[in-house]
């Protein structure tokens, strides 16, 4: 069965365990909302935004919904840097590209004059300042993560002319102790940990993917309870374990995904089940 067909099945307009879930659709925590406003506020006055949790806690997520906001608002210039693992050329490369700036990557003095040139115009024309968006932030080398903190202020550091939006895993964070960027730590100015979630945290998620998806009552009460007490505290093992329950629950051709579809996919195997419980009968004749 084909993934268009699991959709049609269920009675979905998409997948709602996939990574492409549309951006309007994804779930906001309460914290997370304080955390947007924050970032925007922060835009008018430029500096740097830094979003850090582990391996599947919802950062990159969280940084898609703040580039639609901020993308979404009027004379605002938004940018995304796609490599970070660039040196110093190709990081000029990307952000000639990204500002519409034509750049030369071995005059390395006139990039750099060009691209403040731009954003100073943009910062005395509107009250924000251009954004550049940066995921996996723990992969840019230390003197490129230096550079953007050189490029995006001007007199004399009294006055910044660019945000950047950086996120990382906890490398990053470890990372902002090393000698050479302590001086960009310092001037973090809002910041999100993303720690693990909360049963109920990944319970209010689930149950808002489902709705938004178009069928809030793809999963029982139960089966929704069960998921979210066994995923770690992990959205990202949420999502792969719903991905399963869909692809199985397709298979079956069920109307309902279930706690016994959950013991199905999830269980121990049949035989080990089957071994089981002829050690427990053999335990207590």
């Amino acid at each position: 069965m084909t993934p268009h067909k699991h959709i049609a099945l269920f009675g979905l307009k998409w997948d709602p365990f996939s990574t492409d879930v549309p951006s309007e659709a994804l779930y906001t925590p309460p914290r997370v909302e304080h955390f947007f406003f924050r970032a925007e506020q922060q835009a008018r006055q430029g500096g740097f935004i830094l979003i850090t949790g582990d391996n599947g806690s919802g950062k990159s997520t969280i940084l898609r919904q703040l580039q639609r906001r901020l993308s979404a608002t009027t004379d605002l210039v938004t940018t995304e840097l796609t490599r970070p693992q660039s040196a110093l050329a190709d990081f000029y490369r990307e952000l000639g590209e990204g500002f519409d700036v034509p750049l030369r990557p071995h005059n390395r003095w006139a990039g750099f004059r060009a691209l403040r040139e731009k954003w100073l115009a943009h910062c005395e024309a509107t009250l924000w300042r251009p954004v550049i968006f940066l995921d996996e932030a723990q992969e840019m080398p230390t003197a490129v993560l230096s550079e953007l903190r050189l490029i995006s202020s001007t007199n004399m550091d009294s006055r910044a002319v660019l945000t950047v939006v950086l996120c990382g895993d906890t490398r990053l964070t470890q990372r902002f102790r090393e000698p050479d960027l302590i001086p960009l730590a310092s001037r973090i100015r809002v910041r999100l940990v993303q720690e693990p979630a909360t049963p109920k945290e990944l319970l209010d998620c689930l149950q808002h993917l489902l709705s938004q998806a178009g069928n809030p009552r793809l999963m029982t009460a139960g089966l929704m309870q069960t998921l979210c007490e066994h995923a770690l505290g992990n959205y990202r093992v949420l999502a792969n374990m719903g991905a399963d329950l869909l692809a199985a629950g397709a298979r079956a051709e069920v109307s309902q995904l279930d706690e016994k579809l959950f013991l199905e996919v999830f269980g121990p195997p049949a035989r080990e089940r089957g071994r089981t419980r002829a050690a427990n009968t053999n335990a207590h004749p």
